[in-house]
């Protein structure tokens, strides 16, 4: 008996391109149970993150009309990660491999045969990475490359140019799901998780409808997230920046004693105006620092729960 498969795609106002993103998945589903690498109990979980669209009315009509289809509707919109984690979570109770994907289909679907493949030679997760960028604008290949370099240089262990494509065996979500970070940043956390790994590459395409959902708002937050979730640099950085501020105030103390003793004094405010402003951004900086990790602490002690799920739709297939 082969192993049921559920391909996880978060939601939120994806009422254009969702009806073509299920029959694609369907197209998948089909392939891949006719070469008997896949269950035929299958099924495809989308998960509604409070969408304002047509997007939940719609899920609640194809799982209606195919068993095949099931559907979370969260309470509420709890952002990307959250609506991922909470399709993890539920989908590892019917299902023993999960390929989380969006549904945008700008990930290529053909690929998920390849993370099968190695799924039944051993590996327990699968990443879908982007061969290239070049069909991004060079601002986002250019902050989107540093940003993965910048990671690897604070210690953070991420897979370069892998966002949220991937498959995840139901043992690695089990273990996933021991970890009870209210600051959710997948893509940092499962390369923790130590199981067997494999890469598969494609090309990324355009979006087949619609608008996407994460501005560079949404982006610079999970940037910022990954950074503060995964390393302490930026503290060690801003301790560091300190040390330095004070060894030119001791050099410039210095500077100043033996100007006073060689009677060379100009009278200025210059100088003095430059160092306050110097060492006012300095404490402002931080000061940010420090208080981004404390926020964090604050929201890590409270406990609360990352998504609640108001309704599922699931049906057995044969």
């Amino acid at each position: 008996m082969s192993d049921r498969l559920a391909i996880v795609v978060p939601c939120y106002n994806e009422e254009e391109v969702l009806p073509i993103c299920i029959d694609t998945l369907k197209k998948v589903l089909a392939d891949l149970i006719g070469k008997g690498k896949v269950d035929a109990g299958s099924f495809l979980l989308f998960v509604n993150d409070g969408s304002k669209d047509r997007t939940w009315e719609i899920l609640c009509e194809r799982h209606a009309a195919d068993p095949q289809i099931a559907a979370v509707g969260l309470a509420k919109n709890c952002g990307h990660q959250s609506a991922l984690l909470a399709g993890l979570m539920t989908a590892k109770e019917h299902a023993d491999i999960c390929v989380s994907m969006d549904a945008d289909l700008q990930d290529d679907v053909s690929v998920v045969e390849q993370m099968v493949d190695h799924y039944h030679e051993g590996c327990d997760i699968v990443y879908g990475v982007r061969s290239s960028r070049k069909k991004d604008t060079f601002f986002k290949r250019f902050t989107a490359e540093s940003y993965y370099k910048l990671l690897a240089a604070m210690g953070v262990k991420t897979v370069y140019n892998h966002a949220d494509y991937r498959l995840m065996s139901k043992r690695a979500i089990e273990e996933l799901s021991r970890y009870r970070e209210s600051n959710l940043y997948l893509r940092g956390l499962i390369p923790q998780l130590g199981y067997k790994t494999a890469e598969v590459t494609y090309e990324r395409g355009e979006r087949a409808a619609g608008e996407s959902k994460y501005p560079f708002k949404k982006m610079l937050a999970l940037a910022l997230n990954g950074i503060t979730s995964f390393s302490v640099t930026p503290i060690r950085f801003v301790l560091d920046m300190g040390l330095i501020v004070l060894l030119i105030c001791l050099c410039a103390a210095v500077y100043a004693f033996v100007s006073y003793i060689s009677g060379n004094v100009e009278r200025g405010w210059t100088s003095l105006i430059l160092s306050i402003w110097f060492l006012g951004g300095v404490q402002l900086l931080a000061i940010g620092v420090i208080g981004e990790y404390i926020g964090k602490i604050y929201a890590e002690v409270k406990h609360r729960p990352l998504y609640n799920i108001d309704t599922v739709l699931y049906r057995e297939t044969e």
